[in-house]
């Protein structure tokens, strides 16, 4: 069940529409979800799952190695994303997310999107195995083994 924490889905949806580069931080997966819309004639709009950093500064560092041709952006858009990550299909932002891609001619990345939402699910399962097993948590009472 996902939590009671109150979204704002249409400052979300306006958000991926409108930014040039968002990061969506998830509470069930330690990864996160680049999207930099930017693209040139070299290089394609880019969708990636990438590591934590401790710091805006580092984020800033990690997209520049990422995409070394272009501009650092002036900034870079963060979404805490506080639910189950089926909840991002069933609100609608996943969709806005690969229509973007998409509209701006790059069918192919909004495609390989897809891969993208297994490969969340799959560490999202992975995560919640871990949190009942006791693997990498620390439990109330002792995990029987």
């Amino acid at each position: 069940m996902d939590n009671a924490y109150p979204l704002d889905y249409g400052q979300i949806l306006r958000t991926v529409e409108r930014a040039e580069v968002v990061a969506f931080r998830f509470v069930t997966v330690p990864m996160r979800l680049l999207i930099d819309n930017r693209f040139s004639d070299v290089d394609p709009p880019m969708v990636k799952l990438v590591p934590r950093v401790t710091s805006a500064e580092e984020r800033f560092k990690s997209l520049k190695a990422l995409r070394p041709r272009f501009k650092l952006p002036s900034k870079i858009s963060a979404v805490w994303w506080p639910r189950y990550i089926g909840s991002l299909e069933e609100s609608g932002i996943w969709d806005a997310i690969v229509q973007r891609i998409a509209n701006n001619g790059f069918q192919e990345i909004a495609d390989s999107c897809a891969e993208i939402l297994v490969e969340l699910r799959r560490m999202e399962h992975e995560e919640m195995a871990n949190a009942i097993a006791g693997e990498g948590y620390r439990t109330l009472w002792p995990v029987a083994r």
